[in-house]
């Protein structure tokens, strides 16, 4: 788990487009704080870790779900479905299952 975590983190901050240092610091701590993280020579206490969730805008379940490379896109669809009726969602759906299907081909 330890280094899931570590990759999580990494991976999120990647995505942010941030170093390890800006995060570190962005977060309160000393300069190599993340890294130390990345590295896994450390874990996150539990504030800081919802520290860095809020960091990331995601909720910690977000965060433990290791099957979502980017929570950040499938919260955005999430939001974009919310308008939908549910001839639009069943359209969608429709659509995501011939995409899933062929990808298990």
């Amino acid at each position: 788990m330890h280094k899931k975590i570590s990759h999580r983190i990494t991976m999120l901050r990647l995505q942010k487009g941030v170093s390890e240092y800006q995060m570190s610091l962005e977060l309160g701590k000393n300069r190599s704080y993340i890294q130390s993280i990345s590295s896994g020579k450390a874990l996150p206490s539990m504030a800081m870790f919802l520290e860095i969730c809020e960091y990331f805008n995601i909720t910690p379940s977000e965060f433990f779900d290791f099957e979502v490379d980017d929570p950040h896109k499938i919260k955005r669809f999430y939001d974009l479905l919310k308008d939908f009726d549910a001839q639009e969602l069943d359209a969608v759906y429709n659509m995501l299952y011939v995409f899933a299907e062929n990808k298990g081909k």
